[in-house]
């Protein structure tokens, strides 16, 4: 069994259709997928349905956006199987809301550069929930202005460090905050491609805020990475998991589904964890109500 646990859609800033992505996994060979849109949850029921028409398990996911201050760096959380999805409703909200503010103030100032209109770059996020650099990108593709997404006008453009960029800031929730809300929600917190973030070294903190695991398998993790992140994960008992990160022709590389994948045992044990946790409960209340017992005695 394949499972590919990181694939994004049209609904956020992947290229392709929710089934669309699917027919693909199946014809890949990969019968398992996570649909892990940026802040999105919109996908997950739709996903779980035409999934089953094609014989491709869809674990519902999203891949919520955090920042640590602490030392000034992004953060994803990738967050499995909630049991209530709509406790996340309001963070994606927030999220959204701030990252299509952004999305605005960009399409704006490259309108005022480029000889395109705000429409043109509108619909080329059609279907998706968000305005991404993407989409901006994709536009000025079609006007005639690059060849490619993630060239040279795309660093020109949104690099941080170039003097010609038009980025607008995004203030994503805190760190501790997503993980939080996702434990509330009833689901399973992993931290997203650390080797991609420079995230390494921030670990043993955020084990300490109660993240369950780590992708430990992406394109951006080295086999050094992928040595040390399971160390990590077997010395604290955290989950590991795989994916490709697939965005279609808006990854910043050639990825197909599948270029990373979870193995089996670890897809059954991130399917089993919640269980596991449950039964780990139970036992430790028997064995605290036995030892209050034993103490009135």
């Amino acid at each position: 069994m394949a499972a590919d646990l990181h694939c994004h859609t049209k609904l956020s800033d992947g290229s392709v259709g929710i089934e669309d992505l699917i027919v693909i996994a199946q014809k890949s060979g990969i019968d398992t997928i996570a649909i892990t849109d940026h802040d999105c949850l919109a996908g997950t029921v739709r996903g779980q349905v035409i999934g089953k028409r094609y014989g491709v398990n869809v674990i519902p996911g999203v891949e919520l956006s955090a920042f640590d201050s602490e030392v000034g760096k992004k953060v994803h959380i990738l967050c499995y199987l909630a049991e209530k999805p709509d406790r996340l409703e309001g963070l994606c909200k927030r999220t959204s809301v701030a990252r299509k503010r952004a999305g605005q103030i960009m399409m704006l100032k490259v309108a005022a550069r480029f000889p395109v209109s705000n429409d043109f770059i509108i619909n080329h996020a059609s279907g998706s929930t968000n305005l991404f650099k993407q989409h901006i990108m994709h536009a000025l593709m079609d006007a005639g202005y690059t060849n490619e997404i993630f060239g040279s006008l795309y660093h020109a453009l949104f690099d941080s460090d170039s003097e010609t960029n038009l980025l607008a800031p995004v203030k994503y929730p805190e760190i501790d905050d997503v993980i939080e809300e996702v434990h509330n929600a009833g689901g399973i917190a992993v931290l997203a491609h650390p080797s991609l973030f420079d995230n390494i070294s921030e670990i043993d903190k955020y084990i300490e805020l109660g993240i369950d695991g780590i992708e430990v398998w992406h394109p951006s993790a080295s086999d050094e990475d992928i040595e040390t992140l399971s160390k990590i994960c077997k010395k604290n008992k955290l989950l590991l998991t795989g994916g490709s990160d697939f965005h279609g022709i808006y990854g910043n590389k050639t990825v197909t589904i599948g270029t990373c994948t979870t193995p089996n045992e670890h897809l059954d044990k991130l399917l089993g964890y919640k269980a596991k946790k449950k039964r780990a409960q139970r036992k430790a209340e028997k064995e605290a109500a036995a030892v209050t017992s034993n103490i009135k005695n």
